[in-house]
């Protein structure tokens, strides 16, 4: 699976122009969507092939049904299992189970974050969980023609999979039948979602006493995550996500990243809450974990096969040593180009030419020895960036740390309001077209660039869009 964040399908507004209705023959459409539907579906292709076979942890609380909004999550979550991915889902039910409390008459109400639950109490959660989990059983067994569902056949196993443990006391106080996850059978899992079905959970475990405990929704779906070494673990939400400071959604954070954010305490509640789940997650092995809110429609497919997704997405920098390169580290950089140079896969550059662009450089270093580079060159007139001697030592390569740098790469042109990020190549290019770049000429560079091309070389022009 690429490294880049999702597929470039075009925008949310674009996808949304071809959302011709399913009586409408292709005659009759309108001029523009046939061919932006072949357009859109020939470049999703790739990464319907690379999630297949991959299994995603979805997690939604009891205010996405109480929102009205299951129907339609129900059916995007359909066209993924079609599309072959294992699916687990964990569904939350907090506002019923407040609900359930007054209708009794209990004076009682949960809200995020750990609470004691007596028997009363857990009474509700057991009805609320019950009618919810019908709800979405009931959702997956629709039918209606001309609606996604439509010869749909979905099979929905609930059941024991979660064993849980009492809380317990904490600084004096009894928890009672709050519960915390102790064992996740994951073999039953994926024996499960191995033959097609579709796994559905309840924020409720038992113990091997039979005792029933109340389970926080988002601790058992990032336990669930971890133990199957998700590929995803998606979180539908209230909130649109991490917002950067000019209120725009923040969609990429690296886990470090996210730490500082929740340890800053400058996040809103809601969104701090889950996203100390989806860091956690990242941080035990799941690839990728996802903000985003269920009040858009179709939000899990616009996060998954749109380039910049709808919500925040958080990943692992995997390499803690992933920095900008100093003075000191010229003599490491040289040493990691000349080989490419001597052989002519690069420009020779020089010494005195890596001093002067040194802060332009990353470097990938582990116990002191620097073994990746890459080097990131600005043209903000015409909102693009070029990146150049993307490097890893023989010895460091096949374990994905040159697409850890190109992605690093890719995030710092954006922040330097790039639209598109070229390279020029001799021997690499298959490289570059895997990770979504296109061939391009020399009249689609910069202009400064345009006069400083070498022809002699013939090198390779391929952009990327940002």
């Amino acid at each position: 699976m690429p490294d880049t964040k999702k597929a470039e399908i075009g925008s949310a507004q674009e996808s949304s122009i071809i959302n011709v209705d399913a009586t409408v023959s292709a005659q009759e459409a309108p001029e523009f969507a046939a061919p932006q539907f072949v357009r859109w579906f020939r470049e999703v292709a790739p990464y319907v092939h690379a999630f297949r076979g991959k299994t995603f942890v979805v997690a939604f609380g009891g205010e996405l049904v109480h929102a009205n909004a299951l129907n339609a999550l129900v059916q995007d979550l359909s066209l993924l299992s079609a599309l072959g991915i294992k699916l687990v889902l964990v569904h939350g039910s907090r506002p019923q189970v407040n609900e359930q409390l007054r209708l009794k008459g209990f004076s009682q109400q949960f809200d995020r974050g750990r609470a004691p639950t007596d028997a009363d109490a857990l009474e509700c959660a057991k009805e609320a969980a019950g009618e919810i989990r019908l709800d979405i059983e009931a959702a997956f067994s629709q039918g209606l023609p001309n609606t996604p569902m439509s010869h749909a056949q979905i099979r929905v196993i609930s059941g024991n999979f979660v064993t849980a443990r009492p809380t317990g006391i904490i600084d004096g106080v009894d928890y009672k039948h709050t519960g915390q996850v102790r064992k996740i059978d994951v073999d039953a899992l994926r024996f499960a979602i191995e033959r097609g079905s579709i796994v559905l959970l309840s924020p409720l475990g038992f113990s091997p006493t039979g005792e029933a405990f109340s389970l926080s929704m988002e601790e058992l779906a990032t336990s669930v995550a971890t133990k199957l070494r998700a590929e995803k673990l998606i979180f539908l939400t209230e909130t649109p996500g991490v917002l950067s400071p000019d209120g725009t959604v923040d969609t990429e954070l690296a886990r470090l990243d996210a730490d500082a954010l929740l340890a800053a305490g400058e996040l809103d509640e809601s969104t701090a809450y889950y996203l100390q789940f989806a860091s956690r997650a990242v941080k035990r092995g799941v690839t990728r974990a996802h903000l985003i809110p269920f009040s858009m429609d179709g939000v899990v497919l616009l996060e998954i096969f749109t380039h910049d997704g709808v919500g925040t997405m958080v990943v692992e920098d995997t390499l803690d040593d992933l920095r900008s390169a100093t003075i000191d580290d010229v003599g490491a950089i040289l040493q990691l180009i000349e080989p490419l140079e001597q052989d002519g896969t690069l420009v020779p550059r020089g010494r005195a030419v890596i001093e002067r662009e040194v802060e332009n450089f990353t470097v990938l270093e582990h116990d002191g020895v620097i073994y990746g580079c890459a080097t990131l060159n600005d043209y903000p007139k015409d909102q693009m960036a070029e990146m150049a001697c993307l490097i890893v030592h023989p010895e460091w390569q096949g374990a994905g740390e040159g697409e850890i740098l190109l992605r690093h790469m890719e995030s710092r042109a954006r922040a330097y309001g790039a639209k598109r990020l070229f390279v020029l190549t001799t021997r690499t290019s298959h490289w570059f077209i895997k990770r979504g770049f296109v061939q391009g000429g020399v009249a689609d560079l910069p202009k400064e660039k345009q006069a400083h091309y070498n022809r002699s070389r013939n090198s390779l022009i391929f952009i990327k869009r940002l």
